[in-house]
């Protein structure tokens, strides 16, 4: 069995999120104010979180790199 991913996405808070991992950790700001990476705490990405998902659609293709840490 893969691993699994897991999406949520609020309506009326128009907020969309992907984890990747079910570990603690922290949203860190990205490049992109709508864009947030969850991070564990050696700074793994875990997951990511988008504000606004709605709005996006009137502008250009949401394009951000979420890179992962190398040990």
């Amino acid at each position: 069995m893969g691993e699994e991913v897991k999406i949520w996405y609020d309506k009326e808070g128009d907020y969309l999120e992907v984890l990747f991992d079910r570990r603690a950790g922290h949203f860190k700001e990205t490049e992109n104010d709508a864009v947030m990476e969850k991070v564990d705490s050696q700074g793994n990405i875990i997951g990511f979180s988008i504000l606004k998902v709605s709005t996006l659609s009137s502008q250009s293709p949401l394009s951000i790199s979420l890179k992962k840490r190398t040990a």
